[in-house]
């Protein structure tokens, strides 16, 4: 099989974790320590959308964040599946590309201990988030303030940390994770958790415009009800947990809530160059719940 030869250099703490192959050499550098990995492609063929990018996420344990890092890799991308869950973290490091890093979100100086070991980034993915029940009156202040750290704070420290090193590169991509739960549509016993959606949209649009002429990007997705391991636990939690999930599911117009697979597909499509004219997006997948 004939073949183009391309350089590819990768960072990680195990210089086997990107193994060697016949083939391909492409230039790019993450980190730390360099390892060369060899791909090999068909003459006349062309490498995944993503090839060579390098991606940083968090909350890629599981779910919709999980979902994304395997198609990210898939594409060609070498990902950095961040995530507090080091069991269910591991189980992805039998994927080719993911590399895995413990990463508190909320944490400031685990961020930045982290941006040191990093020295290119492409796309920067903030997934992180909890999803509070109540009106505005069960909304305790521990609870309001726990919510708006982790789904908001933890995004304005990730950005600022690593917005720098894409302005180095006059080049960068943020995708954010909003909902329709948010300044898009009212939702029940969404209180704190659609305040948190909506200022992350605001955010997003904020990056995006300060930072446009400087060759940033930046989105977010809005998606609907997605059938995720942390839904069912939300589902399980509730008195009437059948009830609940009937509930779920008679909102979603389309009789079915999405899967994470289908979110990370929209994940892709932000990553590529396909998107690159777009920024400042709130991209609503939904199923036409908020028509």
């Amino acid at each position: 099989m004939a073949c183009v030869m391309q350089k590819v250099r990768l960072h990680d703490q195990n210089d086997s974790f990107w193994p060697w192959k016949p083939g391909i050499y492409k230039s790019h550098q993450l980190g730390i320590t360099d390892v060369t990995e060899h791909v090999e492609i068909p003459a006349g063929g062309s490498m995944g959308r993503l090839d060579g990018k390098v991606i940083l996420l968090s909350a890629a344990a599981q779910g919709i964040g999980r979902a994304a890092a395997i198609a990210f890799a898939k594409e060609g991308a070498k990902v950095i599946a961040t995530d507090i869950s080091e069991p269910k973290l591991k189980e992805l490091e039998g994927y080719s590309g993911i590399q895995t890093r413990l990463l508190d979100v909320t944490s400031k100086e685990q961020i930045e201990n982290l941006a040191k070991e990093i020295e290119r980034i492409d796309v920067l993915c903030n997934v992180a988030g909890f999803v509070h029940h109540g009106t505005i009156l069960e909304c305790e202040e521990t609870d309001w303030n726990f919510t708006m750290n982790l789904n908001v704070r933890s995004m304005y420290l990730m950005i600022k940390t690593f917005l720098p090193k894409m302005l180095a590169q006059r080049s960068g991509n943020i995708i954010n994770m909003s909902s329709v739960a948010s300044s898009i549509k009212g939702v029940v016993n969404r209180c704190v958790y659609s305040t948190s959606k909506a200022a992350i949209i605001g955010l997003t649009k904020s990056v995006a415009a300060d930072f446009i002429e400087q060759g940033i990007r930046c989105n977010c997705i809005c998606p609907g009800t997605v059938d995720t391991p942390s839904l069912r636990e939300r589902i399980q939690a509730r008195p009437h947990p059948e009830q609940a999930l009937k509930d779920f599911l008679a909102r979603q117009k389309t009789g079915r809530m999405a899967t994470a697979e289908e979110v990370a597909h929209l994940f892709v499509y932000l990553a590529s160059d396909e998107s690159a004219y777009m920024t400042g997006n709130e991209l609503i997948m939904d199923g036409g719940w908020s028509l």
